[in-house]
């Protein structure tokens, strides 16, 4: 996460893939933005890296979701493919725990994308800000369908 002097805040791709709106992702609580704003990453079709997009405390860690807590005070959530609860585990690897506290771009899980397809699941990644009132857009040049990497200027918070 990095913030610039007019004040906007940059929340970082947590993985390569390609920019998917979040009103895409099929499960109408991301859909609807019920759980936030944000938007989405659907990963290529292999084993992949997932990294903190911000700096923070991990608040949660599942094997197919967290959440840091950054020092502003804001939630942002990385759910890993949609009804993966599910699969208790299978399909992930995690590197850190809650509590811990993380620097942006740190490891915090690999992701089996195959062995998620495997199981019949949506891969499809949404990075939303919890209970976020302000205002998110993509950061500047992305839209829907470009290709993402990790680390790569993903999401753009003002104020």
């Amino acid at each position: 996460m990095t913030t610039t002097a007019a004040g906007s805040t940059t929340i970082l791709a947590p993985l390569t893939g390609t920019l998917r709106a979040l009103d895409a992702v099929p499960d109408p609580v991301f859909s609807q933005g019920i759980m936030g704003p944000g938007a989405a990453i659907e990963p290529p079709q292999e084993v992949v890296d997932v990294v903190a997009p911000v700096s923070g405390t991990l608040l949660k860690v599942f094997p197919h979701a967290f959440v840091i807590l950054t020092p502003q005070g804001w939630g942002v959530l990385v759910h890993l493919g949609i009804d993966t609860v599910g699969l208790d585990g299978a399909g992930f690897t995690v590197h850190v725990a809650q509590g811990d506290e993380i620097a942006t771009g740190a490891p915090v899980v690999i992701y089996d994308v195959p062995a998620v397809t495997a199981a019949g699941l949506a891969t499809v990644v949404p990075v939303v800000l919890l209970e976020h009132t302000g205002e998110v857009a993509l950061a500047a040049g992305l839209a829907d369908g470009a290709a993402l990497a990790p680390g790569a200027p993903f999401l753009t918070l003002a104020g």
